[in-house]
């Protein structure tokens, strides 16, 4: 698995959803998702590209179980933040429904974050 690639590549997807939700509002004039597109180019855009390139520059980063680790807790929490903030603030969902659900995906975004630092300050000297 490279997981710089895979990065670079699930973050591009995430760049043409955020743009295409921010064309949907600009074209609707519905701003109310704006948190959700937000967070998709952050989460998902943003940091995945960061994450990617860094895994490329700084060589042994990506090797071992910490980059493993980092990289699938970040892509299930990212995936069921984003989905479930889609759902509860489209009203398809509601929040007492699906509220029980960001502590986990957020806890996971940050164990892979968690993951991340240790990695990169016992790799990048």
């Amino acid at each position: 698995m490279n997981i710089s690639r895979s990065f670079l590549v699930i973050g591009s997807l995430y760049l043409l959803v955020g743009i295409g939700l921010g064309s949907y509002m600009g074209g609707s004039g519905d701003h109310s998702l704006a948190p959700v597109h937000a967070h998709i180019n952050l989460l998902g855009f943003t940091l995945m590209t960061v994450f990617g390139l860094a895994y490329r520059v700084i060589p042994g980063l990506a090797d071992g179980l910490l980059a493993k680790g980092h990289f699938w807790l970040h892509q299930i929490g990212a995936l069921l933040l984003l989905v479930g903030l889609f759902l509860m603030m489209s009203g398809r969902v509601a929040e007492a429904t699906i509220g029980p659900m960001f502590p986990v995906a957020e806890l996971a975004v940050l164990l892979g974050a968690v993951l991340w630092a240790v990695n990169l300050f016992r790799t990048a000297r």
